[in-house]
């Protein structure tokens, strides 16, 4: 397995990803176009994020993203991760905690703060794999406003 960081050129396979995991979340529709658009908005803004892929023979098998902004409270920099998804028939292999470790010393690498990350409240098993990678509960809670027309 090869650890790489996305190009233009993965973007349908990454879509691939994208609609399996679109179909387990409750709040999220898979939608081809929408998401070709942000992961070109990500892969073309190094600024904004970066998408990183595990690749097996050549093919993407898993990928999260890594986005960026500051945290005022830490006085630098912060990633948030995105959409980390291993292909159905590619799971419990160690994919998914190769490519996390690898996303955490990318993150840390480009001097990252903290991480913080998003998972279904009802998603017991990734809170079971992302606990056993260091993460924590926050005491924080996510609210959210849609600005859909």
């Amino acid at each position: 397995m090869e650890i790489t960081s996305a190009v233009i050129d993965d973007v349908t396979e990454l879509c691939i990803l994208l609609n399996s995991l679109f179909t387990q979340e409750a709040e999220f529709n898979p939608d081809t176009e929408t998401q070709t658009f942000a992961l070109k908005s990500i892969i073309n803004n190094p600024e904004t994020g970066d998408i990183l892929v595990a690749r097996k023979s050549g093919k993407i098998i898993a990928m999260i993203n890594i986005l960026y902004t500051v945290s005022t409270a830490l006085g630098g920099r912060v990633a948030i991760f995105e959409d980390m998804v291993v292909l159905s028939k590619n799971r419990g292999q160690g994919t998914g905690s190769k490519l996390l470790t690898y996303a955490i010393n990318f993150a840390k690498n480009k001097k990252c703060k903290r991480i913080s990350l998003l998972t279904d409240m009802d998603n017991t098993d990734a809170h079971r794999f992302y606990q056993k990678h260091g993460f924590s509960n926050s005491s924080m809670l996510t609210l959210r406003l849609p600005l859909n027309d």
